[in-house]
């Protein structure tokens, strides 16, 4: 496969190189190798490089007494979170912008450093008053706001644990959370605009908070402005949120937390039984957000930082904690990416000069389809250095549209996959060096990242490039803390199989030269034929053929061949084949897959469908294609965008059944 260079960035120019010079090593292969060999030479010069301050150096870098799944880091070191991600800048840059937000309708709010700091003390102050202690829980139901950076920074300087929740959850999905958590205080918004139309959150968060016992307090954000009184209950008191911040004055002084204090509970979407609650901490979350924003993305000081996320999944804290910590300034995006136009999204980068924009590939997916309207115009990507992309594997033909069409080959699209549970990311790629589409340069630098067989020997050393387990083989100062209240469960999920070694659950494999591609979940991957395939082949081959814009494949049980290969997608033009004509495309698509990864894994079927279910940043959810087909629970709901698109599959599905 053919390699391709950003022209747009030199590597000697880089964050990462000037990385390489500071610390004495040779190239990228030598600093990977630093890390395998020295990881406490290489984690302390990471720490350096991203210019954390302390209040009491650590005397230990990293202690495994208690195994690998149990590191301490940076033993005996206390932090000023507060002071490394705003405090510092507030008095050296106070005028220069930290936050700018764009809301749906085109509303703009600005904060400067100082605007910021003041923001986050008073909020602090107020927390205080309320009976917020360390270690209290605060959940966060915001839109993409920006007092979501503040909640976040108030809590630091407490020593709370922030709790960021999904803004399109309903209230089941709310109220389970805070009662694993027991969370004191809920900061939600009134709503929030999406696509023009008002969306309310306050409802919601008001039924959560009956079911969850130990919630005292609601602060209410007044994002729609819409007039509403306090209501009436014996479990909560409601407060207007800028009201409450307003009567405080600033909190003063340090506010110091050792190194390995909660920080943040990151739920994540479960498929049955409660969520799991992701435990990060003051050193290490912000820590390896900054440095992979050093390293893979170049984010450097006044840099102009935005992702097409949502606070609730991890990309939205990594924003906020990486992107402060790097000095850069944070766009926050409140709408969606192609409303009212398909070129909002460059419009927002032009508007606000960004340097550096994160999207997935299923919105380039979107764009792409909508042709020319879908392109920037010239001139509104100028400042644009990077593309970063992460949540799902790529297509190949989106791939080369965004680095070609839209990027004039001038920008990287760094590739970068991890996940709530590392922190930040596994494998990336860099500026300024080479890269394959769809592909990974390799590990993030300190990700000791190996491929491995079902007896857990590696993979890597072998010919070819055999598809394996990704798996991490020690601990990195990200990595979660454990489950909440559940250590059991942590080490189950991720500890069990190999001893040892970390088994993210991704299906990967290394070329030849050396790249790495993400296959998808091991729990999504297909069997057929005697080989392991992985549902993103299906699917890129399928989003190749000009009849498909989105596609999904599934591994269905097969009485005789053990398992055969199902997919569904939506069609570029809807209108292209009626009833009449699908059994003649589906019999070309089959075809034309069967040319692509051979007739042994050609799919049984390929079935139209409407919509796909997703995620609100644009993530497909292929378990609940796999779920709803097969007739089995779908487990956790709370992040589907669409629920339309399972009830019109499970309709399809009765209906082939009735015809049987």
């Amino acid at each position: 496969m053919k390699t391709y260079l950003a022209h747009g960035t030199r590597f000697e120019d880089t964050a990462l190189c000037r990385f390489l010079n500071d610390y004495g090593h040779a190239d990228l292969d030598a600093l990977h190798a630093s890390a395998r060999e020295e990881p406490t030479r290489f984690w302390a010069e990471v720490e350096d490089a991203v210019g954390l301050t302390w209040h009491r150096r650590y005397h230990t870098v990293c202690d495994l007494s208690h195994g690998p799944e149990w590191p301490r880091w940076f033993v005996g070191g206390e932090l000023d979170l507060f002071e490394n991600l705003v405090g510092r800048r507030a008095r050296a840059t106070p005028e220069q912008p930290a936050l700018i937000w764009e809301g749906d309708d085109g509303d703009l709010r600005r904060f400067s450093w100082r605007e910021l700091d003041d923001a986050a003390r008073r909020l602090t102050t107020a927390l205080a008053r309320l009976g917020v202690c360390p270690g209290e829980r605060i959940a966060m139901y915001l839109p993409m706001v920006p007092e979501t950076a503040v909640v976040f920074l108030a809590a630091a300087r407490l020593g709370a644990i922030v709790l960021p929740l999904f803004s399109g959850y309903g209230a089941d999905a709310v109220a389970s959370r805070l009662i694993d958590s027991e969370a004191m205080v809920m900061v939600c918004a009134d709503g929030y605009l999406r696509r023009g139309k008002r969306v309310d959150m306050l409802g919601e968060a008001r039924s959560a908070a009956a079911a969850a016992p130990a919630l005292a307090h609601l602060l209410v954000v007044p994002r729609l402005g819409t007039p509403w009184a306090p209501q009436a209950s014996g479990q909560w008191r409601e407060w207007d949120y800028r009201s409450l911040v307003a009567a405080c004055d600033p909190d003063t002084g340090p506010t110091i937390h050792g190194t390995a204090t909660p920080l943040m509970i990151l739920y994540t979407s479960g498929t049955t039984g409660r969520p799991k609650g992701v435990v990060h901490t003051h050193a290490g979350f912000p820590l390896k957000a900054a440095q992979d924003l050093l390293m893979a993305f170049d984010l450097n000081p006044g840099d102009r930082l935005a992702w097409i996320t949502d606070m609730g999944w991890m990309m939205g804290p990594w924003l906020v904690f990486g992107g402060l910590l790097r000095g850069a300034t944070l766009v926050f995006f409140e709408g969606t990416p192609d409303h009212p136009t398909p070129d909002r999204i460059w419009q927002l980068v032009g508007r606000h000069r960004l340097t550096h924009l994160g999207l997935s590939p299923t919105l380039a997916r979107l764009l792409m389809a909508a042709g020319d309207a879908g392109l920037p115009q010239p001139g509104q990507l100028d400042s644009l250095r990077v593309f970063g992309s992460t949540g799902e594997p790529w297509n190949d033909a989106p791939w080369h549209w965004l680095f070609e069409s839209v990027g004039q080959g001038r920008c990287p699209i760094i590739n970068y996959s991890g996940g709530t549970e590392i922190g930040g990311g596994i494998l990336g790629c860099f500026p300024g060096l080479a890269q394959k589409p769809c592909g990974f340069a390799g590990p993030i630098p300190g990700m000791q990242a190996d491929v491995v067989d079902a007896e857990g020997t590696s993979l890597l050393d072998q010919d070819g490039d055999e598809v394996g387990e990704l798996v991490l083989r020690a601990p990195w100062p990200g990595m979660a803390h454990g489950f909440w209240r559940d250590a059991a469960r942590y080490l189950d999920t991720y500890w069990s199989r190999f001893p040892g070694l970390w088994v993210h659950g991704d299906w990967a494999r290394v070329d030849a030269d050396g790249h790495w591609f993400i296959q998808g979940r091991s729990d999504d991957t297909l069997k057929i034929a005697g080989k392991r395939v992985g549902p993103a082949e299906y699917e890129s081959a399928l989003v190749a053929h000009p009849l498909v814009a989105e596609a999904v494949a599934i591994g269905v049980p097969h009485p005789v061949k053990g398992e055969v290969a199902t997919c569904f997608v939506t069609l570029a033009d809807p209108a292209a084949a009626d009833s009449a004509d699908w059994h003649a495309h589906e019999t070309a698509l089959i075809a034309h897959v069967a040319g692509l990864l051979g007739k042994p894994l050609a799919p049984a079927r390929v079935h139209r469908v409407s919509a796909l279910p997703r995620t609100r940043n644009g993530k497909i959810l292929r378990r609940l294609v796999r779920a709803v087909w097969l007739g089995a629970d779908p487990g956790d709901l709370g992040s589907l965008e669409n629920p339309s698109a399972l009830d019109a599959l499970r309709d399809y599905r009765d209906s082939l059944e009735a015809v049987v």
